[in-house]
């Protein structure tokens, strides 16, 4: 189960387009719309694609100024708990981070 809290950010005048949008994603789900395009959404992996690739496909949406990932949570279903995040290796000159 991965589910990821996202918060939208469209042009006011595309803002009905990208509701529609959303609407005929599966996995998106809408929470809550403000009058000036923004929008509070869910986005869940489904047996058709990964939450991931859901995202990257509404951020690409005409009139979305912005897509931000507020919450994330996976939880593998075979092992009845959540999987820890792995990092891989930093690549030459990358920045790295403490794990999470």
């Amino acid at each position: 189960m991965n589910i990821c809290g996202c918060l939208i950010h469209a042009m006011p005048e595309r803002a009905d387009a990208v509701a529609a949008a959303m609407a005929e994603t599966e996995g998106v789900e809408v929470h809550a719309r403000a009058e000036d395009g923004r929008f509070v959404i869910v986005v869940e992996d489904t047996d058709a694609s990964f939450a991931s690739e859901a995202i990257m496909a509404l951020h690409q949406l005409p009139g979305v100024v912005s897509l931000t990932l507020t919450y994330h949570h996976f939880e593998d279903p075979a092992a009845g708990r959540a999987r820890p995040v792995t990092q891989s290796p930093p690549q030459s000159g990358a920045q790295t981070h403490d794990p999470i």
